[in-house]
């Protein structure tokens, strides 16, 4: 049992509040070595969106932030390609210095060699968002059936964070179901200079939401919940993260479901894949999967998507989990953050299906 009531209909089956970006991708190459970058439009609460549209045919949408220049027509022109409606805070560009559409630079390893991201987010405009910026109760009021925002966002600026709550509580008032991937990034946070407060931040981000999904480090991080020791390359052990997540749902209890992504990374091209979910006590564990990657960026979101669809079609627990499972699995097939998957790709795979070719 999920112990959600999902609203059966509205205009948008789900809205993502959060920053788009723009990913130059040098592939297997460095970057000090790269010649030529492939461009992805990404953002993690975008790419929920985006996927649960261009895969999973839902209506979808993103709050965000867009310059008037020719690197935000590039983003715009992706957003409408991947069936998403737009829901812009406009800004002017004044020609030198911004404000901008962040990028972020990420290479996808190879082997032995790690991928490597870093950013540039100066004078972003999605950290220039504010309480006020959006009329949640207009957008709500059309029907909305689920909200999601994440932590990448919230680790733009103290606006943003204050921005999440506000649409969170307003979500919450009009019945629409709340979801949050924790997506702790330590960069951003110290970039802000509120590392220390960003545990505090994320408590209050937490404590409207109903659905929480991160893995065994965010929960750690951003919670400041003990488990076990992350990114170390130990065994996919789901009774510890079990352990982790009941110590959430304790210091929560408004959390209805927390999904968690297991990851244990043999080469940058070798990973061991699975998840574990606790649904109003309920226990589900996913397969583990031995994966080929090509590009590991994107996954966690992968995951995302496919649970919440999942949930939002009315699937069970286990059917739920199944599907975010294999959805985050095949995205780290494809180049790019976001999907190329099929729904029947997902389904194929959620059932134990094999790379044998089709013909």
């Amino acid at each position: 049992m999920t112990n959600l009531t999902i609203p059966p209909h509205g205009e948008l089956d789900l809205l993502s509040l959060g920053a788009i970006i723009h990913r130059l991708d040098p592939g297997r190459l460095p970057f000090r070595k790269a010649h030529t970058l492939d461009i992805h439009v990404s953002g993690g609460e975008f790419n929920v969106a985006a996927n649960l549209s261009d895969c999973f045919g839902l209506r979808t949408g993103i709050a965000t932030a867009m310059v008037k220049y020719p690197v935000g027509d590039l983003i715009a022109e992706r957003v409408r390609a991947m069936g998403v409606a737009p829901f812009y805070k406009h800004f002017e560009h004044d020609g030198a210095r911004g404000p901008n559409m962040a990028t972020v630079y990420s290479d996808q390893g190879m082997g032995i060699r790690p991928p490597v991201v870093f950013y540039n987010r100066a004078n972003e405009a999605a950290a220039l968002l504010q309480p006020g910026d959006f009329d949640w109760a207009a957008i709500f009021g059309k029907g909305v059936r689920w909200f999601h925002s994440g932590g990448l966002f919230a680790s733009l600026s103290a606006t943003s964070a204050e921005l999440i709550i506000e649409a969170m509580q307003a979500a919450r008032q009009h019945g629409v179901v709340t979801s949050f991937d924790l997506n702790y990034r330590e960069k951003l946070w110290k970039a802000q200079g509120a590392i220390d407060k960003a545990q505090s931040i994320f408590k209050r981000i937490v404590e409207n939401v109903d659905v929480l999904v991160g893995n065994e480090e965010d929960l750690q991080k951003a919670l400041g919940v003990a488990g076990p020791e992350a990114g170390k390359g130990a065994a996919l052990d789901t009774s510890a993260f079990f352990e982790t997540i009941s110590r959430v749902v304790e210091a929560y209890p408004s959390v209805k479901v927390v999904a968690t992504t297991l990851r244990e990374v043999h080469t940058t091209n070798r990973h061991s894949w699975s998840a574990v979910a606790w649904f109003n006590g309920d226990q589900v564990t996913a397969p583990t999967a031995h994966l080929d990657v090509l590009d590991r960026v994107g996954g966690g979101d992968g995951f995302a998507s496919g649970l919440i669809y999942g949930l939002l079609s009315g699937a069970s627990p286990e059917q739920s989990v199944r599907l975010g499972w294999a959805h985050g699995a095949l995205i780290t097939t494809f180049p790019g953050d976001t999907t190329m998957a099929t729904l029947e790709d997902v389904e194929a795979f959620a059932k134990g299906g094999s790379a044998r070719i089709q013909r």
